[in-house]
């Protein structure tokens, strides 16, 4: 899979859903993300052979420990990003919608820099 970007949009999709304590089948991410079944398969083949995650013995998704990571990685930017920019006066819809694609394209320095700021002020 070549485009970062949606790797990391699978890799977070499968951890959210797996965090809410579901059972991540592909069906379950194509709904999810509104991809067709085929698209969502090839997709996982992908990250399967990057070594991203597998499937146990009842076929539900797993991460490995490297998708896992980075799937945590992605989603603590979805997260912060939300709150900087509902702090900043974004309704939670915008500041959802928005965070979803900057999360992929920001560096690492801007990103500690939001982070910090945040806690900054949840500190004051």
């Amino acid at each position: 899979m070549r485009n970062t970007e949606s790797r990391e949009m699978y890799l977070e999709t499968i951890y959210t859903l797996r965090k809410k304590g579901n059972r991540v089948r592909a069906i379950d991410v194509a709904e999810q993300l509104g991809f067709s079944r085929p698209s969502v398969s090839n997709a996982l083949k992908f990250l399967k052979k990057e070594g991203l995650l597998y499937l146990d013995e009842a076929n539900e998704i797993v991460l490995s420990k490297q998708g896992e990571e980075q799937a945590e990685r992605v989603y603590e930017r979805h997260k912060v990003l939300t709150r900087f920019l509902i702090n900043l006066g974004a309704d939670s819809t915008m500041a959802e919608q928005n965070a979803c694609r900057m999360e992929h394209i920001i560096s690492d320095e801007l990103f500690e820099i939001i982070k910090n700021k945040i806690k900054e002020e949840e500190n004051k």
